[in-house]
């Protein structure tokens, strides 16, 4: 298995630290808001990771975090009257329900900041211990000067335009030096520790929380891939490799890896959706996995463009996986096909390489149309096609819903009752060979765009 390494700059063999065990920590969330489509782009580009993990037969340790307080999250607290638990609680409970949306296997381990502040308390004052930190009057600040490979993750040193959105302290010993621990100030969270009260900065977070719960003691590497959006690998990543190394005399990481950012193509939106970064907009037109594999048709390296015209036309392409589904409605699976087995994994072995993966599956859609139209009564070839299905559910997380479930997206459950009400009622009217009044219902039914369909295992419908 080969993935892109974002410090190397090449792809690279995967060999983890452990035989068959993956440590994995992506920076998750800071929960001030809902969650956007930047956070779903990054929430699958990691799922696939640990699902091709998985099917290369890896235990994997996947951990998120959740970043619980945050100058956003104190500023929404006195704007709205709301205590920091009652915020956070609200949106890490809408990331998870929208992370299920999108078929997002569930971590590991879901570490928050304000439950580990011990360990964040503890590193510092390590790293006070050995002079790579430092007090002054506002705050505990890390001496990038004391880490002679400072700048080796991000191949730089310093961002002056991060560095100008930051307020100038003159304290400081270097331009670079960035904050492990905010002093209170007014209207703000405080924190009790012995080298002043106050609230963690946002590096110091992750890198205690990483040795808290997943570091190997005894290897160069605390963890196998270290993971999050490109926006993260300077400032945020480049500072937690840094005290990691001074605080620990250990890499962060064996592999570093960054999904691109999501563009809003403004001009092809619809007004229903105009130009929301929010997911829980776009989930109002369209299912959670129509999403996942609109977001999947682009390499998770690459910035994506979202507009609802390709949208449209990756669901489509979706669709017709579903079509070949129905075709094999009712039977049972057999063994996948080996060479489409190998060949889909060989795809995603190669980077998670999904645009190929996905042109595969739609070779194998294509075959399958072949194949059941020149024999619709083919069992075996049925009960293959099911196993290769539910391959595909398993590694891409696509494919999981039922054949005809899938095409009732968008009716409310109002609508719902009434269509299976007349289903049923036409039912009986068969039973009763009132065939007029059977009639009757089906045409009733069309009129309301509802197609049905009488199958050994009952009465199945779609939206037209």
């Amino acid at each position: 298995m080969y993935i892109y390494d974002s410090v190397k700059k090449e792809k690279v063999e995967f060999h983890s630290i452990e035989k068959n065990r993956a440590k994995i920590y992506v920076c998750g969330p800071t929960v001030y808001d809902d969650s956007h489509l930047g956070h779903a782009r990054s929430a699958i580009a990691f799922d696939l990771l640990h699902r091709v993990l998985k099917a290369n037969d890896y235990e994997v340790i996947m951990t998120k975090n959740f970043t619980d307080i945050d100058d956003k999250i104190i500023k929404k607290m006195y704007e709205t009257s709301r205590t920091l638990e009652d915020i956070t609680s609200e949106y890490i409970t809408a990331y998870k329900n929208d992370m299920q949306t999108l078929n997002v296997l569930e971590n590991t381990i879901e570490p928050k900041a304000t439950q580990n502040l011990e360990i964040m308390k503890e590193m510092i004052n390590n790293l006070i211990s050995k002079d790579c930190a430092y007090i002054t009057s506002d705050g505990v600040y890390f001496d990038t000067s004391k880490d002679e490979h400072y700048g080796s993750i991000s191949n730089r040193a310093s961002d002056e335009n991060s560095i100008a959105r930051v307020e100038s302290n003159k304290e400081k010993r270097n331009q670079s030096d960035f904050a492990l621990w905010k002093f209170t100030k007014e209207n703000d969270v405080e924190f009790e520790a012995n080298f002043g009260n106050g609230r963690p900065g946002w590096h110091i977070e992750c890198s205690a929380m990483i040795k808290e719960h997943l570091a190997y003691k005894d290897t160069p590497y605390q963890i196998d891939i270290h993971g999050g959006g490109a926006d993260l690998i300077f400032p945020h990543h480049e500072n937690e490799a840094a005290q990691t190394r001074c605080s620990s005399n250990q890499d962060l990481a064996k592999y570093w890896m960054h999904n691109g950012f999501v563009n809003i193509d403004g001009e092809k939106m619809s007004k229903s959706l105009g130009n929301s970064f929010f997911l829980k907009d776009v989930l109002k037109s369209y299912s959670g996995e129509v999403i996942r594999f609109y977001l999947m048709t682009t390499h998770y390296r690459a910035n994506f463009n979202f507009n609802e015209e390709d949208l449209i036309s990756s669901k489509k392409r979706l669709d017709k996986l579903y079509r070949v589904k129905k075709r094999v409605y009712g039977a049972s699976a057999s063994t996948v096909n080996k060479e489409f087995k190998q060949n889909l994994l060989n795809a995603l072995n190669d980077d998670i390489n999904t645009s190929k993966a996905l042109s595969i599956i739609d070779e194998m859609i294509s075959n399958a149309n072949d194949k059941l139209d020149a024999n619709a009564k083919d069992k075996a070839f049925k009960k293959e096609l099911i196993a290769n299905i539910e391959f595909i559910q398993n590694i891409l997380g696509i494919a999981t819903f039922d054949a005809y479930s899938y095409f009732q997206f968008g009716i409310n459950e109002n609508d719902k009752e009434k269509i299976e009400d007349l289903i049923a009622k036409r039912t009986e009217a068969k039973k009763d060979k009132n065939f007029e009044l059977s009639d009757k219902i089906r045409d009733e039914l069309t009129q309301m765009q509802i197609s049905i369909m009488d199958t050994a295992n009952g009465v199945v419908w779609e939206k037209l």
